[in-house]
């Protein structure tokens, strides 16, 4: 599993659901993009949901990245991506036969939304496999990089 964990000052997704508009929006806190492979497990979910509630990224009083999002009550925007699990090491075109199908990874998803509320974080979604539209302003920036398979 892999997230890409961006410090927001605001953060928004929009995408059509039955031909209607949603848009979710945050304010202060997390915009993570999470892509899901073949053989994650409910494991690399705690272990990315734990990173992501944990990361010590948003400044003290003494301008030290010392607070995590619970720390200041913040917000996450979490949005699927599986484009995540793209490889461009050969060709001009990437192949994402690494991302997990639907049905694997819909679960895990959804799994990581119950995690992050468990933990009384306010979490907010795109639409799995739908085409959305999202904004970003980063705070800093900062944006940090995670796998479970301790990749990078």
């Amino acid at each position: 599993m892999r997230a890409i964990i961006q410090r927001v000052k605001y953060s928004s997704v929009e995408f059509i659901r039955n031909d209607e508009k949603i848009k979710n929006e945050i304010s202060k806190g997390l915009q993570v993009l999470v892509g899901i492979t073949h053989d994650d497990t409910s494991k690399d979910v705690e272990y990315i949901v734990d990173k992501i509630t944990g990361l010590r990224i948003f400044e003290d009083e003494n301008h030290k990245m010392n607070l995590s999002i619970n720390d200041i009550s913040g917000e996450i925007l979490l949005v699927s991506q599986f484009t995540l699990y793209g490889d461009a090491r050969k060709g001009k075109r990437p192949s994402f036969s690494d991302a997990a199908k639907p049905d694997l990874a819909i679960p895990l998803y959804e799994s990581m939304i119950d995690n992050i509320k468990d933990k009384g974080i306010v979490c907010k979604t795109g639409e799995f496999g739908a085409d959305m539209d999202v904004t970003i302003i980063n705070d800093g920036p900062v944006t940090i990089m995670l796998d479970s398979k301790k990749q990078f």
